[in-house]
């Protein structure tokens, strides 16, 4: 699975609750925009809308040998769930403080995928928790590396 475009932002700002694997309906030059990389969902986010989960403000750049029948660049897309999951999708965000919020557009086959998340948002305490701790744990690797190399 190789990521195409990564939201960084995501789990820096949401402890991520639960995963799902979606498709994504895609046009053309959309696609061929992604497989060149040209994409980003740092600012996306998905509702689910009359049984149907649509994702938000997934920026596609334009494909650059398009023609004038190029995609908008902003448009909601429509996410491919089973029925199950987009009903419990639905009672997850339903609840208060819970976002869902596309983690990464990834290739599965010849089929662009759309790992999405379900969270809440973190605090500006939590966020500085998370840097001491990556700190710490980045500590101790380079004091055991040291070690590592003086026997």
């Amino acid at each position: 699975m190789a990521d195409i475009v990564t939201n960084h932002k995501a789990r820096r700002d949401y402890h991520v609750l639960e995963t799902f694997e979606a498709g994504i309906v895609l046009h053309g030059t959309e696609v061929k925009a992604l497989r060149a990389g040209k994409g980003q969902i740092a600012d996306a986010f998905a509702r689910v809308e009359n049984d149907e989960v649509w994702l938000y403000n997934a920026h596609i750049d334009e494909y650059s040998h398009g023609n004038i029948h190029n995609h908008a660049l902003k448009a909601p897309r429509k996410l491919l769930l089973h029925r199950a999951e987009i009903r419990k999708l639905f009672g997850l965000a339903a609840v208060k403080g819970n976002a869902l919020f596309p983690l990464s557009f990834y290739w599965k086959g010849n089929k662009v995928k759309v790992a999405l998340g379900v969270g809440k948002g973190k605090q500006s305490f939590d966020k500085r928790e998370d840097l001491k701790q990556r700190d710490s744990e980045r500590e101790m690797k380079q004091a055991t590396m040291k070690w590592a190399k003086g026997k």
